[in-house]
Parts: C-alpha cells; structure tokens; sequence
C-alpha cells in the first residue's frame, strides 16, 4: 500500500513535521511512504527523515544560486502565480498568499490529480480544504488531521475546515476529548471522526538520573505556552532553592518580553533562554524535571518527549493534552492553569522530594512507550483497513476496487526490480558515518558509531578545524557481541589526548583508501557534564561535544595553563560581582591577587581590582562602577574590557576569567545580563568574560 502525508512545509522543525516524520517512518516498514512538502524553503530537512520515506516538494522556494557546476537553477521565487490568491484557502489560512495562492492551487491540483497513493493524509486546515475540494476521484482515501483544537481556529478557517470534513473519509485529533467535540459540533456527519495521538519515538539515548539541580522547558516561544507564568513561578523557587536552575529552550515572538521579566524579577543567574536546539532529547536527559505551563495544548509532544527522558512532568491542565497524557501523581503533576503559584508548588513538590521525583520518571518512562510510532502506525493501519472495508461495502458491485496488496509485500513485484535490488546489494554503497557522543561519568567521551555499512578495519580521527596539525587517531572497534544493532566505539580518553584550544571535528578512515569521512551526528549527548569537575593539575581542559548546524559530530574544546572559571556573575549594587574556581594553578598563602581590565574596544584605560582568595581555590571580587566610569576617560563610546585574573600583582601569566566548565558550548549566546548602570557584563565567543560600558543615555 501506498501512503501520502501532505505537509505544508516539510523543512521547518514544528510538531506537525516532527510527528508525520516519526509516523511515516513507522508506516514505511511495512508500505510505501513518501510526504509530499507543499513548499521547500531550504536543502535538506531541519530534522532526521527515515531513508525509506521519499520526501519530495510540489514548488522550490529555495533562493537561485546559479554560481559554479553544482549551481541551483530552477526555483519557483517570482512566479506571477505566487502573488495571486487561493480560490479555495479562506484569507486567515492563506495569510495574505504567503501560505496558499494561485500557484498552490496549481500544483496540488495536479498531484492530487496524478498521484498513485492509495491513502492521502493532510495535515493542517489548507490542505484540509484542498484534500476535500481538489481530491473527490474516488481513487484513493482521504484523511485530514487537526493537530490544534476545533475552538483554536479562526472562524473563517473553522468553517472552511467543518465544510470540508464531509467530503473526507476520516478526520483525526491527535486527543479523545477534541474528536468529542468535533462529534458535538458536527451531528450526523459520516465521515469517520476519531482520535489518534502524535507519534513520539524513545531515541536511546542515556536517560535522566533525576539528580541534576535543573528543570526543563521547551516550546515555540508564544503567548498560548505562557512561560510568564513559568519564570513568575521560579521567584518562589529561587528564593527556597537558589541552586536549582531553569533552562527554556525554543525560540519565538515572545523572547524579547520573558528576557525584560527575566530581569526586572533579577533571575539572570537562575534562568537562562537556551534558544532553538534540535534535537531536544538530550536537553530534557540534562533536567530533573520538565514543565509545561500552557493556556492550552491540542496534545503535547514535549510532554511526551520529557517522559521518554526519564523527567516527570509538572503540567498545567489544560484542554485537552496533558490530562490524557499524565497521570497526576504517578508520572506527573497537573496543576491549574494560569496559576503561577501553584505552578511553584508544584515545582517544589519534586524539588523536595528526591524519591517521588525518581519513582515518577521510571513511571514517565513506561507511560510515554504508548506513543511509540510502531503503536501510532498499527492504530492508522487499522483505521484504513475499516475505511477500505467500509467503502467497498458501501460501493456498488461493478465499481469496487480489487483489494490492495498484502501489507509489507508488494505482490507481483517485477522481475526487473529484483534483479535491480539485488545488484545494489553488491555494489559497494559509499561510507557515510553516524554516530552519537556520551559523555561518560569520567569525563572522556564514548562515539557510538551506528554499524551500518561498518565493516573491516576503520579508525576515528580527530582534526583540529582549520589547522595543518596532524589529526589524533582512536581505535574503533567493533561490537563485541556482533548483534545488527550494536554500535562500533571508539573512546576518547581526557586525561591522556591532548586536543589544543579549538574546534575538532570526527571522520571515520578506511585504510584501505585512506579517505576520510566527516561523521554525521546522531546526538550530542552533555548530561554527563553536568556536575562534572575538571581534572586536577594543569594544564586545565575542558571537551563539549555538540552538533554542528550542518549535521556533524564536532567537539570544542578549551586548553589553558591555567582557568579562572566565572561560576557567579551578578549584578549588585556597588558594582559587577564575580565568585569562581581557580583551576590549573593555586593561590600562595601571601597571595594577593588582582583582577585586570585590559581595553579591547575603544580608547578606555585599564585598570585593576582586588581579588579576594578564599579556600579550595575560590575567589570573590566586585568591580565597582565607578571605576569603570573613571576608566572611559571621559570617552562617550561604547567601551569594552576583557577580565583576567593575576594571582598576584606582578608580571606572571595572566588567567583568563570566564565560563567553560558545563555543557554549554556558545556562552555569548545563552548567559546574558541587564545592564546596570549603563554596565554589561558579557562573555566572549570564546567564553570569556568581558566588561562593556554604554554611553550614557543607553
């Protein structure tokens, strides 16, 4: 059988995308899978497509880049047609035609018209409305999906899509009460109304512990996921537990306001607004626990995703998701909606309770395996069975269909495709290696290549990124017990590679051609980091491993005589304060240390300050902000000075003060700070802290 997901956009990264990408690859076990994107706005999709399911888009908005052999000729960016409305997409839908226009029109038309599929499956109210009006052959199913509530919608695009429903064989919501409610509102209606969840798969990867002082949240930042609430509820945490952390990962029209609220409340150095990050699975394993603090949720795949994780959920019960996902109690917390306090309370209830906070991730864990894709998919391929038999029954004798092949073979398969298939099994494919990257509770790294198309004698290499050095090479050894799934590994061991400061990059080696093949990155796995100390002695090192934005597996890292490391950067009231950890050197026991401000932008003058020494290698120091004033010299500029740290004052090797210790690879992009009397502190892109002052007025 043939199944067609029609996606508005299949190169975005939203829930929508992410649940038909997880579902159509379930499906493709047993089927022929392809989503067709409406559009095509960028190379290759933001998130991992399974290789059986064909991915192909109806028009390419993709810039022209007609430069060099490889340039990209044809696109569809200024097509008169693009700027002509829908005649079938209500103006809210459309968007002015910047979702749906004449040319949308055109090109669903035609492949509605053309397609081989046997089940077409539409995933938004435009192509709700397309699938009934353009899709009525009779050849082959049509199922829409709502992946919102039937209230959420705007009346014109409500009405449209209500319209629409008849015309469709089945129409699904992704939870029980809002297929109810679009039964209630609309009686008598045929088509077959029903409920059926996202698809959210466990990815493998090393669970939450539950120990780390850390909650989780991620989601699109906009006003229905109310993550005001959320950051008014860490006040109340915070001031009981000023240890513990929030991180918000997401991104959205509602960053700029959470970053004011962020800091009017004085939460800098307790909440921190992580941005975008794909794959999130390894965000959530970082977390103890996860919320999430919505006005409304049509399901929640973040919740879900948290539960895979091992993290119990502290949710607002709100229509409909959370309730029919969480158990309250066991695997969860469901708390009343738009209440901040009791969104702390509910915080602290976990927070407090080490036991109950464990017991409900196992229980979370167990709880999330009824939304694995195989489940989602055996629940579509029972829908279409019924759909199949209800239409045959329903048609008149002489124009029933013959029934479609037997599922997970393809009957009658031409001799040539055979043939063809078994010629591919023995032409040697090209190595393209993936893996993954733990960090161990040692602190060295474990790269867990996936074994496909793995075999004889290979080697990982490690290359510094734009460096002649010769590269680091680490035995890859094969699975021990030689299973289909079983990774190769190799280790990477931080107390004996000695990697220089940089950005390193993975590639497997064949010996037998000597060709180096960059290793794509499965995940990034940092929960090991968290807690992690650096090893004693110098020189002081630090290893992140991360994704790079195109796909691969790279490590930075830091390599110093000695660190200061910034664990405390606040703003006080007589000036900037700083508490930290000396690594990679001592203070005397006459020691008087100094904090120099060296000018890196504009004509400021340097200046010092004193550093207090305390046990264990600790230090404390404030820099008032009068002396940074005095520093400009009267200059009206913006002023900037990087911080490094003399353990006494004389002429020895200063000591970068900064932020490395932890997982987060880009500081400058994460820790920021208000300014205070016209004074920003900020951290460098190589993690370093600096001081910048505003001219007046700023």
């Amino acid at each position: 059988m043939k199944i067609s997901f029609l996606l508005h956009n299949a190169y975005g990264i939203g829930g929508t995308i992410r649940s038909t990408f997880n579902v159509a690859g379930a499906l493709a076990a047993h089927h022929t899978v392809e989503i067709v994107s409406l559009i095509r706005t960028i190379d290759t999709p933001n998130l991992p497509l399974h290789p059986a399911v064909r991915l192909r888009p109806l028009i390419d908005l993709r810039p022209r880049e007609d430069s060099g052999p490889a340039g990209r000729g044809a696109t569809d960016l200024g097509h008169p047609l693009l700027t002509r409305p829908s005649a079938h997409i209500p103006a809210a839908e459309a968007r002015g035609t910047t979702n749906f226009n004449a040319l949308t029109d055109e090109r669903v038309a035609d492949h509605l018209d053309r397609t081989d599929a046997d089940v077409v499956i539409a995933t938004r109210p435009g192509l709700v409305i397309y699938l009934a009006a353009l899709g009525r052959t009779g050849r082959f199913l049509r199922i829409g999906q709502e992946h919102r509530l039937h209230g959420t919608h705007r009346a014109e695009i409500r009405a449209a899509c209500d319209a629409a429903i008849p015309h469709l064989d089945a129409y699904t919501s992704v939870s029980e009460a809002d297929a109810a409610t679009h039964r209630a509102h609309l009686p008598g209606v045929t088509t077959r109304l029903t409920a059926l969840p996202n698809g959210v798969p466990a990815t493998g990867i090393e669970p939450s512990d539950g120990r780390a002082k850390l909650v989780v949240a991620a989601g699109r930042l906009i006003p229905v996921k109310r993550y005001d609430l959320l950051v008014a509820a860490w006040e109340t945490v915070a001031a009981k537990h000023p240890d513990w952390r929030l991180r918000i990962y997401g991104r959205g029209p509602q960053l700029p306001a959470l970053r004011r609220q962020i800091d009017e409340l004085g939460l800098s150095g307790h909440i921190t607004l992580m941005g975008a990050h794909s794959p999130i699975e390894t965000e959530w394993a970082k977390g103890a626990i996860a919320a999430v603090t919505s006005r409304e949720e049509s399901f929640g795949m973040t919740i879900v995703e948290a539960m895979h994780c091992g993290l119990p959920v502290v949710a607002t019960d709100c229509p409909h998701g959370p309730g029919e996902i969480i158990t309250d109690g066991r695997d969860g917390l469901l708390v009343p909606v738009g209440d901040s306090d009791a969104i702390a309370k509910g915080l602290l209830t976990l927070i407090e309770d080490d036991e109950l906070r464990r017991s409900m991730g196992e229980a979370a864990r167990i709880s999330a395996r009824r939304y694995a894709p195989e489940r989602v998919a055996a629940a579509y391929e029972r829908l279409i069975e019924e759909l199949h038999t209800a239409r045959s029954t329903a048609a008149p004798a002489h124009r029933r269909r013959t029934a479609a092949p037997p599922w997970g073979r393809a009957a009658g398969t031409p001799l040539a495709s055979t043939l063809k298939g078994a010629v591919k099994q023995l032409i040697r494919r090209p190595l393209r290696p993936v893996a993954s990257c733990r960090v161990t509770a040692e602190g060295n790294l474990s790269v867990l290549l996936e074994p496909t198309d793995l075999r004889g004698e290979l080697e990982l290499t490690v290359t510094r990124r734009r460096s002649d050095e010769a590269p680091f090479r680490v035995p890859l050894l094969p699975p021990a017990d030689a299973g289909p799934s079983a990774p190769w590994t190799a280790t990477l061991d931080r107390a004996t590679l000695d990697l220089a400061e940089g950005r390193w990059d993975l590639h497997v080696v064949r010996p037998s051609d000597s060709v180096r093949r960059r290793v794509g990155c499965r995940f990034a796995e940092g929960r090991g980091l968290l807690g992690l100390e650096p090893l004693p002695g110098s020189p002081f090192t630090w290893w992140i491993p991360y994704p790079t934005v195109d796909g691969y597996l790279a490590l930075r890292a830091w390599r110093r005589p000695a660190h200061a490391e910034a664990r405390v950067i606040r703003m006080d009231a007589e000036g900037l304060a700083v508490e930290g950890t000396l690594h990679g050197a001592r203070f005397g026991p006459d020691a008087a240390p100094t904090a120099v401000a060296t000018p890196s932008r504009g004509p400021a003058r340097p200046f010092l300050t004193g550093v207090t020494a305390l046990d264990g290698g600790r230090f404390r120091f404030t820099v008032p902000y009068e002396r940074i004033e005095q520093a400009r010299d009267g200059d009206q500029g913006t002023a900037v000075w990087t911080l490094t740290l003399h353990k006494s004052t004389g002429s020895e090797t200063p000591i970068r003060i900064g932020r490395i210790v932890g997982d987060i690879v880009d500081r400058d992009k994460t820790d920021l700070f208000p300014v205070t009397h016209g004074v920003r502190p900020q951290l460098t892109r190589t993690n370093d802290l600096s001081i910048t002052s505003l001219p007046t007025g700023n």
